[in-house]
């Protein structure tokens, strides 16, 4: 069972709930099922499972009264060997089959006598259809493929290395060469096999980057598959160019998000609502473009300039092909590319650590630094070098903006220049 920390959220909802239903979020593969199975067997006495998609008929319990006591009655014609007692978890699985059961979770969360979970991967896609959401009875939680953090667990790193690591973070210390050598090659290794569960299982089960690459090819199939099922006609095959585009557009210098990669000529006109749905779909992370950092960020972004990123750092590496692992993991990987993948990757981390990304460059296009975040009510910018070259616009940035402190996230090892904070790239795990 691979380790995954939002286990200890799901503890925490079970333990300080209250009339409240909780509806978890995510991408496609990225382990909900599993984790909230795992949960509701070792932590309930009773564990109740409804796929919608598996089993359509099941939608039925959902149709006329969403009365709880009228749901029971009709599980227990719809479900086998049906039974509820205290300390019973209900798992509603892809929710956004049945928009009508997400209308329930209000009274199922009054009713407040079973824990219920709900789950669904296009939920940002469905919601329109759902008559209407709970608002007040639903505690959100969105989940990731797993993190670099639990990709060391998934390999054998122990909680006592990964804090050995963590106080040299604090402390701004140097780390050994060769330790710092070592979380490197793994980084590396993340980076090319990414956190989607099959695909870190493929990879601790055979040590073979081949399946590694089959497993990922089948999961970018998948998502694909989604598209044709679930967009609408118009909007398929628009969607899909834009979503095969990710990796050109990564490689470019200029990483801005442009539909004319898309298609030749074309405008956000024709393409923005097929972006948005794979935002809405969580195959994507958009980050805005900020030339005024002041709280809030979102205030004073810009809708119409943003980078687009891949939900997972190994689905963009497999999208460029097999055979750029090697020299990824090799280390000797060059050209723009390169940069782009090392911005998703640290795009990755930082999401997955909770943070709402933006990022800046002022209005003369002179300065650009990849990542903005809010820290303790302070605007903190993040520059991102593949290499360790110098950092223009991160100084003039600081020298203009004053931030409490900076990150350069590097190839090298820790250092310190005033409040620029210098840090190995697998340190962003710790920001």
């Amino acid at each position: 069972m691979l380790k995954r920390k939002i286990l200890n959220d799901l503890i925490n909802w079970k333990n300080t709930k209250d009339k409240e239903c909780l509806l978890v979020k995510g991408a496609r593969q990225v382990g909900k099922t599993y984790i909230i199975e795992e949960f509701g067997k070792n932590y309930y006495d009773n564990y109740v499972y409804l796929n919608f998609f598996r089993n359509p008929n099941l939608k039925n319990i959902f149709e006329g009264s969403l009365e709880a006591s009228e749901i029971y009655k009709k599980m227990s014609i719809y479900i086998p060997n049906f039974k509820l007692v205290p300390n019973t978890l209900i798992f509603l699985d892809e929710i956004q089959e049945c928009p009508n059961a997400r209308s329930a979770l209000k009274f199922l969360a009054i009713d407040n006598k079973y824990d219920v979970i709900a789950s669904g991967s296009l939920l940002g896609i469905s919601y329109k259809s759902v008559p209407s959401i709970p608002v007040g009875y639903e505690r959100q939680l969105t989940m990731y493929s797993l993190d670099f953090e639990e990709f060391l667990w998934a390999i054998g790193f122990n909680e006592n290395s990964i804090s050995y690591i963590k106080e040299h973070f604090e402390n701004h210390e140097k780390i050994e060469n060769g330790i710092n050598d070592e979380m490197f090659r793994k980084l590396r290794e993340y980076i090319v096999v990414g956190g989607m569960p099959d695909v870190v299982n493929t990879f601790i089960e055979t040590n073979n980057f081949s399946y590694v690459q089959k497993a990922q090819d089948k999961i970018l199939f998948d998502y694909n598959d989604d598209i044709i099922k679930y967009a609408k006609n118009v909007e398929k095959p628009k969607i899909r160019k834009c979503y095969n585009s990710i990796p050109k557009q990564l490689a470019k210098e200029n990483k801005k998000f442009q539909y004319s990669v898309v298609e030749k000529g074309s405008t956000s006109r024709k393409y923005a609502d097929s972006v948005q749905w794979l935002v809405d779909a969580n195959l994507v992370i958009p980050v805005y473009n900020v030339s005024n950092p002041i709280l809030p960020l979102d205030a004073y972004s810009k809708e119409d300039y943003f980078k687009i990123y891949l939900n997972d750092i190994g689905l963009i590496c497999a999208m460029y092909g097999f055979d750029i692992k090697a020299p990824i993991l090799e280390n000797s990987l060059s050209g723009s590319a390169k940069g782009g993948i090392y911005e998703n990757l640290i795009c990755d981390i930082l999401t997955k650590r909770g943070y709402k990304l933006h990022f800046y460059k002022n209005d003369d296009n002179t300065q650009e630094l990849e990542f903005l975040i809010t820290q303790n009510s302070k605007i903190i910018p993040i520059e991102v070098k593949a290499g360790n070259s110098a950092s223009v616009s991160l100084n003039n940035f600081i020298i203009e903006y004053k931030p409490p402190y900076a990150y350069k996230l590097i190839t090298g090892n820790i250092g310190v220049s005033k409040t620029k904070i210098t840090l190995p790239l697998y340190m962003a795990m710790f920001i």
